[in-house]
């Protein structure tokens, strides 16, 4: 076994083949996580950029191998001179703008995309570790980015649902009608901290809109706040952000 490992560290063509699929696989299962619910980066996404990861740093150790082999008598003849940790370096900066391409603001004025965009970029430097060969990192960072990405979720959602903050979007008919809303929302113990005030153009089929930024008094769910303001004729949307 020890050998086996050995030889997985080493630079040829059979550690190489191991880190590639490997990368596939990582980075593929963490994706296809993604992809069921239907992010804009999924399964393709995640795998090719955990391979591109991969393959960046399998290209830096080669260039690193040849100069020392190969490539010694002409590097030194004309004074090449290399780091091997630039290719990491701009797969790191480069994923950045994939990122970013993830992070998007909905009609409700809420940002979405950003445990997308951190997958991404944790897939690329797992991808790193992998051209790397650095397998005894490989394991336990993919347990807990699945972790992260399919378990904490879950967690994520009871942390918010007994939060004494709560963020509220609201679409109704008239600006007349804030009054209404406002008294509602205080006739539960609640403190309005911000409001965001959208007018809208009503004649264009555009109803005016708030965010409301509220504080609970008391650590309770957020269910029966939402349904006191459902039960308000003038409301149109409500959903909380």
């Amino acid at each position: 076994m020890g050998e086996v490992w050995a030889y997985l560290q080493e630079f040829n063509i059979g550690s190489v083949t191991v880190r590639l699929v490997l990368a596939m696989i990582s980075g593929g299962m963490i994706g296809m996580e993604r992809g069921r619910k239907r992010r804009a980066a999924g399964f393709r996404t995640y795998i090719l950029v955990c391979l591109g990861a991969a393959l960046t740093m399998l290209l830096s150790q080669y260039e690193f191998v040849m100069l020392s082999t190969r490539w010694s008598a002409l590097a030194e003849e004309i004074g090449l001179r290399t780091d091997v940790s630039r290719f990491g370096a701009q797969v790191i900066n480069g994923i950045g703008f994939l990122g970013a391409g993830t992070i998007l603001v909905t009609g409700y004025r809420q940002v979405t995309g950003l445990t997308t965009a951190a997958g991404l970029w944790a897939s690329a430097c797992m991808g790193l570790a992998i051209g790397a060969g650095f397998y005894e990192c490989i394991l336990p960072a993919f347990v807990l980015m699945f972790l992260c990405i399919r378990v904490f979720p879950i967690v994520d959602a009871l942390i918010q649902e007994n939060s004494r903050a709560m963020h509220i979007y609201v679409e109704f008919e008239s600006l007349d009608n804030v009054g209404g809303i406002i008294a509602c929302i205080k006739s539960q113990d609640i403190q309005i901290v911000d409001i965001d005030i959208e007018r809208g153009r009503e004649k264009q089929g555009k109803y005016p809109s708030i965010v409301f930024s509220l504080r609970l008094n008391r650590r309770t769910a957020h269910a029966p706040v939402l349904s006191s303001l459902a039960e308000l004729d003038c409301i149109y949307v409500l959903r909380e952000i």
